[in-house]
């Protein structure tokens, strides 16, 4: 996982190959094990479960931590919590990249404003078991910074995805909302690690079905 390394000035940045499934825009996550002034508090901002990762982009342009990417091949111990008194969460580790800007592992929780943990944990629990058969490593690849600058995703940005795809992907009333037009970009370099269809080897536009949703408290 990197830290700061997921956005522009303007929206998400993504590597080319890379797919949105699911966009949710009121998600707050929670960091600990970890010192840095990044990680204190709780962040509340968007959320994108790529082909490849989750992406997470904070709302609150103040705070020294922007964006994180929590890429597949990094997570550990993820599971999805249903209390009996509270609303359901996602919660798990997930390990550091060489050069991501911070060292070790975090522990995350993930709440839903809106509804969708269940439904949002299934598709990332399910993408990232088969990201896992991609990737027999115990860390995930270092973190390299793009060579050339990123670029608006090309229209029509958030375009069906392949049949392969939807299976992934809850109803659209679930998480309803989509990115916003110009909001989403990409750098040339494919992702250094595996997604649901193996390593990206060539250009591929990024898409996007779904948006929305939350709900989930401490």
């Amino acid at each position: 996982m990197s830290l700061n390394t997921a956005h522009t000035s303007e929206g998400v940045l993504l590597h080319t190959g890379e797919t949105i499934l699911i966009y949710s825009s009121q998600v707050i996550v929670e960091f600990s094990g970890q010192s840095g002034e990044e990680f204190s508090g709780s962040k509340t901002g968007k959320l994108y479960l790529t082909t490849h990762r989750m992406v997470f982009n904070n709302k609150d342009k103040e705070d020294t931590l922007k964006s994180f990417s929590f890429p597949f091949v990094a997570l550990r111990d993820v599971e999805m919590k249903q209390p009996i008194f509270g609303a359901n969460c996602i919660q798990g580790r997930v390990v550091a990249q060489l050069g991501g800007q911070f060292e070790g592992e975090a522990n995350f929780k993930l709440h839903f404003k809106q509804g969708g943990a269940i439904e949002f944990g299934t598709a990332m629990l399910r993408a990232a078991a088969v990201v896992s058969r991609n990737f027999v490593q115990d860390a995930p690849p270092p973190y390299s910074p793009p060579m050339e600058d990123p670029y608006a995703a090309p229209p029509p940005a958030y375009s069906s995805l392949p049949p392969a795809h939807q299976a992934y992907i809850p109803p659209p009333s679930v998480f309803p909302d989509q990115p916003a037009p110009g909001s989403v970009f990409v750098t040339p370099a494919p992702p250094p690690y595996p997604g649901i269809d193996g390593y990206v080897r060539g250009a591929e536009q990024v898409t996007h079905r779904g948006g929305g949703g939350g709900g989930c408290s401490s």
